[in-house]
C-alpha cells in the first residue's frame, strides 16, 4: 500500500459514522425478572457500540452487578459506560466495578479510550446545580466539601478530556451538565441533577455530543452554552423511535 493510500484510507476511516446506542439508568435488582438480554441484543443489531449512562444497579449491591453482567453476554458489540450514584449506594464500587469490567465493560472514571476512532470520555459526575444559581464554596464545611466534589469531577473530565486524540469525541455522564435536560423535573431538586461545571469543562474542548442520566422525568435533548448536543438517555426519557436507548451517529 503506497503513502497515499495510506492517508486516504485513514482519512475515510475517521470520517466514517458510526452509530451509539445510549441508555442510562438501568436499575437493575437482583430479585426483578426483568432482563435486558433481549435489548442488548436488538442493541447489537442496531449499533456499533453500547454507552450506558450510569444508575446501572439499583442498590449498588454486588448481585445485581452480576445479573446486568449475565445479561450482557448478549451483547455482541463494545460496551462503555460510567456508575452513577445508585451504584455506590451499598460502597461496594470496587467489586461493582470489577465484575463489569470482567464481563468486558470498558467502565470509565475519569478516562478516555478509543473505538472505531473514536474517543470516549467518562466521569460520573455530580451535584450543584446550574448557571447563576450554581452552588457556591462558601459557608460551613459540608457545603465546602459538597462544592469541592463537583469541582473534582470536572477537573477530572477535563483530564480525561486531554487524553483524547480522536476527532470525534462522546462525552458519558451520570449527572446532568445543562438545565435543558432535567426541564420536566421538580424545580426543587434541580441543583441535584446536575453541574453546569461539567458545561463549562465540555465547552473547552471539539465534542460530538454528550450522554447523560440522573433526571428520569426531564427532556431528551438541549446544548450546552458552546454548542455541544446534549441527550438525556435515561431509560424513562421518550426518545425519537419509541426505543428505550437512544441511537446516535457521531
Amino acid at each position: 500500500m503506497t503513502e497515499s493510500t495510506k492517508t486516504q484510507a485513514a482519512k475515510t476511516s475517521a470520517s466514517r459514522k458510526i452509530k451509539v446506542a445510549a441508555v442510562g439508568d438501568l436499575h437493575v435488582q437482583e430479585d426483578a425478572q426483568t432482563s435486558y438480554r433481549d435489548l442488548f441484543g436488538e442493541v447489537s443489531r442496531e449499533a456499533d457500540v453500547l454507552v450506558l449512562a450510569g444508575d446501572l444497579t439499583n442498590l449498588g449491591k454486588p448481585k445485581e452487578a452480576a445479573q446486568l453482567a449475565e445479561d450482557l453476554r448478549a451483547c455482541s458489540i463494545p460496551v462503555v459506560g460510567v456508575l452513577g450514584n445508585h451504584d455506590h449506594e451499598s460502597g461496594a464500587v470496587d467489586e461493582i466495578s470489577a465484575t463489569l469490567r470482567q464481563a468486558g465493560m470498558h467502565l470509565l472514571d475519569g478516562q478516555a479510550i478509543e473505538l472505531r476512532d473514536v474517543g470516549f470520555v467518562g466521569v460520573k459526575g455530580f451535584v450543584g446545580g446550574f448557571g447563576p444559581r450554581m452552588l457556591g464554596s462558601f459557608g460551613e464545611p459540608a457545603i465546602k466539601a459538597m462544592v469541592a466534589e463537583s469541582v473534582g469531577e470536572a477537573m477530572r473530565l477535563e483530564n480525561a478530556m486531554r487524553q483524547v486524540r480522536a476527532k470525534r469525541t462522546l462525552v458519558i455522564l451520570h449527572y446532568a451538565p445543562i438545565l435543558e435536560t432535567v426541564i420536566g423535573e421538580p424545580l426543587e431538586i434541580y441543583p441535584f441533577l446536575g453541574s453546569s461545571r461539567l458545561a463549562e469543562t465540555i465547552d473547552r474542548f471539539k465534542v460530538s455530543a454528550v450522554v447523560h442520566g440522573h433526571a428520569h422525568r426531564g427532556s431528551f435533548e438541549g446544548r450546552t452554552p458552546g454548542g455541544a448536543q446534549v441527550y438525556n438517555v435515561a431509560m424513562h426519557i421518550e426518545k425519537p423511535g419509541g426505543r428505550p436507548y437512544a441511537l446516535l451517529e457521531i
